[in-house]
């Protein structure tokens, strides 16, 4: 019989790490054939989204009974290079979909900054907090926020230039927009550029993007405010994950 891990409120419940365990990849074979017993994996990805959810360094894992921080931070680069979490993402989606389906009516993208208290190499000077590194994050959603893409890079990278990327990194497919059935795109004065709009066109969206410089209009009767789900799922994810720059392609 298994053991039945407690909940509380951090570690994973049965029922999601049974959904988990199965996307991990096989143990890879130590060089030298034999070595220290290797940290259970249900251990590992515990303190591994202990960090990510919470900023803690990587060597404050030393204070807890978890697991070693070198033990963890190798099982996250090895599933990280394995996939495993975009996999999570996209089998996610899928139960999202069957659930309620992904509303694809109105979609919404739009980037964030943050900090970047584990570093990595998408992290730039970040121009609202006097220099110190950064991450962009470059979200896609659907109409009720749900994350359909995501890109990181650096806090001084513009966000129209990460658009095509956010949109290439969906982790299922997109159906394509009909007469009857069209997407709409909704995005701010930042993606006033040539570029947004062939990208709008490329892949057969309805943009929706007021120019710069253009007077604010109030919202017509009738009519619903669409881009505010996009920054409500940034601010879930600021206070969910406030490391997650550290997952960059994932």
């Amino acid at each position: 019989m298994g053991v039945v891990h407690q909940d509380d409120g951090w570690r994973l419940p049965d029922e999601l790490w049974a959904k988990m365990q199965p996307l991990l990849p096989p143990r890879p074979p130590h060089p030298l054939g034999c070595h220290n017993p290797r940290v259970p994996d249900r251990q590992a990805m515990d303190a591994i989204l202990l960090v990510l959810r919470t900023a803690l360094p990587w060597d404050a894992l030393k204070a807890t009974d978890i697991c070693h921080p070198s033990s963890a931070y190798r099982r996250f680069r090895e599933w990280l290079a394995a996939g495993v979490f975009r996999e999570f993402w996209r089998q996610g989606l899928h139960a999202y979909a069957a659930l309620v389906g992904i509303d694809l009516e109105w979609l919404a993208l739009d980037g964030a900054m943050a900090k970047a208290p584990l570093g990595g190499e998408k992290t730039g000077p970040n121009p609202t907090d006097r220099g110190k590194k950064g991450s962009k994050k470059s979200l896609l959603t659907d109409g009720r926020g749900a994350p359909l893409g995501l890109r990181v890079a650096g806090a001084n990278v513009n966000d129209h230039k990460l658009m095509h990327s956010t949109l290439q990194s969906l982790p299922v497919e997109r159906p394509s927009p009909t007469e009857h059935a069209p997407q709409g795109l909704c995005l701010d004065k930042g993606y006033d550029y040539d570029r947004v709009r062939a990208l709008a066109v490329q892949y057969g969206f309805t943009l929706h993007l007021r120019r710069r410089g253009e007077p604010d209009q109030p919202l017509e009767s009738g009519k619903k405010a669409r881009r505010w789900v996009v920054e409500r799922t940034h601010g879930w994810l600021q206070q969910v994950s406030p490391s997650a720059g550290a997952l960059g392609e994932a």
